[in-house]
């Protein structure tokens, strides 16, 4: 099952210039991958718009409960302390047009 989270910060909580959520930005993409694997999540895609500060991640999880319990870990709730986040269930294009033509 596919998930859009898309994360969005403040200029002033921004990783490039504020050195407590730098850390912070650094410690989750160190642990990441780790937690990825624990919990079964692969990340389709992420993409950055450095002007908005919008982070945009395609995760593929067995379900919202994986999510959830990837978020409850302590590095991944550090790392959401600076940004607010929201997480939606999505489906590919090819996938809603065959819902279309049923």
């Amino acid at each position: 099952m596919l998930f859009l989270q898309i994360s969005k910060h403040t200029s002033e909580s921004c990783p490039m210039h504020n050195q407590s959520a730098a850390k912070s930005e650094k410690n989750f993409n160190t642990k990441i991958g780790e937690l990825l694997k624990k919990y079964q999540i692969k990340i389709v895609g992420s993409w950055v718009s450095i002007p908005e500060h919008l982070k945009v991640t395609v995760y593929d999880a067995a379900n919202m409960e994986a999510l959830t319990k990837l978020s409850m870990e302590p590095d991944v709730m550090d790392w959401l302390g600076y940004q607010t986040t929201e997480i939606k269930p999505v489906i590919t294009i090819e996938e809603s047009i065959k819902l279309v033509l049923k």
